[in-house]
């Protein structure tokens, strides 16, 4: 990888922010690298398959850039920020994206055992779990071109919360009736699932809901209430509860985002998004970050959670009390990533219509 500036990667907080002690997680890549190391050293077998000899090309080219990542922090850690080459920013990004902001696959409504920073997921999986199975895909039939459009939450007895421009894409406002009505020939659910099936068994047992309703698309921000019913044996679990009054402080409060990230090119650079979502795309994730702007009476928290295009519409958690904080609506390279304040719009006709579980 030649040396050279590179573009930073959606991830737009500090390194020292994430980490903290960055003298202190060198240390612990380095020794991870090591083992890597020693176990890939060992000789592949006789008449070994390509692909196998692809995975160990693919496993020696992280090593090399986590140890350039290495070396990076090191620099960090002593002050000598202008001493930084191409390699060494980017793989510094590299271990930013991979162990302080993951995007950490869900699988059977669950995930893998966490550690170091973000081993504190652990202690809050019951309710992570129940974070996760009120989270669903936005699925359509008869669009032209998508079979799925972003992510939705369920927040009231029967209504699912998304963007604007996410209901945009199956719906339309028809201003002789003053309403939302679905486009022609089109119709949508909302899939709980939509994982990456775990040891080649997908997950099956969540139903999807019928969309049935445009509650109202929001006249000020980007957002979304819609009327869902199952498909199945008529039952649906209990909203999420939405924060109803703002966190104690929000800049630095620890969140974690569910949702669906897609492939979006246009946006983010393709490495660095390769390296957080190893090229699988499209399937459930649970994107652990921070909040990091809020400016009070303002539309806009900023948050740092790995995000991609189909994260639109999901909900920002709160890791502390799991009420959902925001929604989700886009990013902008460089500075972040954006969500709708909720607790700001508690007073909102069209929520109030949508019966939202205010907590």
């Amino acid at each position: 990888m030649p040396n050279g500036p590179r573009s930073v990667s959606p991830v737009a907080t500090a390194t020292e922010q994430v980490f903290g002690d960055l003298r202190q997680v060198a240390e612990r890549v380095r020794a991870d690298l090591e083992a890597e190391i020693a176990e890939s050293a060992q000789e592949l077998p006789a008449g070994v398959a390509p692909a196998a000899e692809i995975s160990r090309f693919a496993r020696e080219e992280r090593a090399r850039v986590l140890e350039a990542g290495v070396s990076g922090l090191e620099k960090l850690a002593a002050h000598r920020e202008d001493e930084l080459d191409g390699d060494e920013s980017f793989g510094v990004e590299a271990i930013v994206l991979l162990e302080g902001r993951p995007a950490i696959l869900v699988q059977r409504q669950d995930f893998a055992p966490q550690r170091d920073e973000w081993s504190v997921l652990d202690a809050q999986r019951p309710a992570i779990r129940e974070s996760l199975l009120r989270v669903g895909r936005v699925e359509v039939t008869g669009h032209p071109r998508l079979d799925w459009v972003g992510t939705a939450f369920l927040v009231g007895p029967r209504t699912v919360m998304t963007n604007r421009h996410v209901a945009s894409e199956f719906s339309r406002f028809e201003s002789d009736h003053g309403r939302w009505t679905f486009e022609y020939g089109m119709s949508a659910r909302v899939d709980p699932a939509e994982e990456l099936p775990a040891d080649g068994v997908p997950y099956a047992t969540s139903t999807p809901y019928e969309i049935v309703e445009v509650v109202g698309v929001h006249p000020d921000v980007d957002m979304a209430l819609l009327r869902i019913e199952p498909t199945a044996d008529g039952s649906l679990p209990a909203p999420l509860a939405v924060a109803a009054d703002a966190p104690a402080s929000v800049p630095g409060r620890p969140v974690y985002v569910v949702g669906y990230p897609a492939w979006d090119g246009r946006r983010n650079e393709p490495e660095s998004m390769r390296r957080i979502f190893m090229d699988v795309y499209n399937v459930k994730r649970l994107q652990p970050g921070a909040a990091t702007e809020f400016t009070p009476g303002g539309l806009v928290m900023k948050h740092d959670c790995s995000t991609l295009g189909g994260n639109s519409g999901s909900p920002v958690f709160d890791l502390a009390d799991h009420r959902v904080l925001g929604l989700h609506f886009g990013g902008r390279y460089r500075t972040g990533n954006l969500a709708v304040p909720l607790w700001e719009l508690i007073d909102d006709p069209l929520l109030a219509k949508a019966e939202v579980n205010w907590a």
